[in-house]
């Protein structure tokens, strides 16, 4: 006699939980459940690389877990050093470039980082710190002029006045307005004043970056933990601090594509007399025609156009 056929048991995917990495080092993370609780994970598999931002699915072991399924990005950014590049954070809504009046900022190094949200298709946000530094601050301004020509958002801050001179007022309240209700990744160099703001922004942040760290292992190993922070309680805004702004990597990027990222050179590609230029030698070319020591209003300015060049060579021998 056959036996009845017994009902099939939970799928194995129904047996897994969902989760938000919060915490990434290593090959450790920090998840949160939709709950709120936070708990240590090790992805299943060295293939697997969760990154700050990942929605993922996982599996509870004793006091630990597993990640089994990275659910499906919306988007993805890179950093890299000498060895090789790695992603670092997932599923942005927009990226703060933080920039200081001073010292005074790298300019090769803003259009790196406006090039990979380019490329990811994440909404840049341009913001300069020290207003209250009069003087500094109108020089770095100007600076930033051409940007503001090709549609970037560019805000100034004062993220800890200082000096004789008045800040403009409410200008962290602007920030703030900005960072309602999204999910932002803050970069910045050394000296800008993103540890003050991320400060100002979440009261007890070094305290969560502690205890992400302590719970990661990570030590001294601190600064190259990205970490996700909530803004309300209603955890509706989050902003990403992010390691280091000279690691912010493009190599994932065809230099052939490079001009499409920067808007000032874009509009002149078509006017290019071959549909290869790679705008730095050809005949022809509707790019180089339109390089002049100071841009116009359509023009592409000498130090734009050699910011292109030399990151055309970069994504070139990185191949």
């Amino acid at each position: 006699m056959s036996r009845p056929r017994q009902p099939p048991g939970p799928s194995a995917d129904a047996q897994l939980l969902d989760g938000l990495v919060v915490g990434s080092h290593g090959r450790h993370c920090v998840l949160e459940t939709p709950a709120g609780e936070r708990v240590i994970c090790h992805p299943r598999g060295k293939k697997l690389a969760v990154v700050v931002g990942d929605g993922v699915r996982w599996r509870p072991s004793h006091d630990e877990g597993t990640v089994e399924q990275i659910t499906p990005r919306r988007n993805l950014l890179y950093r890299q050093d000498a060895v090789r590049t790695k992603s670092f954070a997932a599923n942005l809504d927009q990226v703060l470039i933080l920039v200081a009046a001073e010292p005074e900022f790298s300019e090769h190094q803003l259009a790196r980082a406006l090039i990979a949200c380019e490329a990811a298709h994440i909404e840049p946000l341009i913001v300069l710190n020290k207003a209250d530094l009069a003087e500094p601050f109108a020089r770095a301004w100007q600076r930033l002029a051409p940007y503001r020509a090709m549609g970037y958002a560019v805000l100034p801050l004062a993220a800890k006045p200082r000096g004789p001179a008045p800040a403009p007022a409410d200008t962290l309240a602007a920030l703030g307005q900005r960072l309602h209700g999204r999910t932002t990744l803050i970069l910045g160099p050394s000296g800008a004043g993103k540890s003050t703001l991320i400060n100002r922004l979440i009261p007890g942040a070094a305290a969560q970056t502690g205890e992400i760290s302590q719970a990661l292992n990570s030590g001294k190993h601190t600064t190259t933990t990205t970490t996700w922070y909530w803004l309300d309680e209603a955890r509706a805004s989050a902003l990403i601090d992010s390691p280091g702004f000279q690691e912010f990597g493009l190599h994932h990027i065809d230099p052939m594509q490079l001009a499409a990222y920067m808007p000032d050179i874009r509009p002149h590609v078509a006017e290019c007399r071959f549909y290869n230029c790679t705008h730095l030698h050809e005949p022809g070319c509707g790019v180089t025609a339109q390089v002049q020591s100071s841009a116009g209003a359509d023009g592409i300015s000498a130090s734009r156009y050699r910011i292109y060049s030399e990151l055309f060579a970069e994504l070139r021998d990185s191949r």
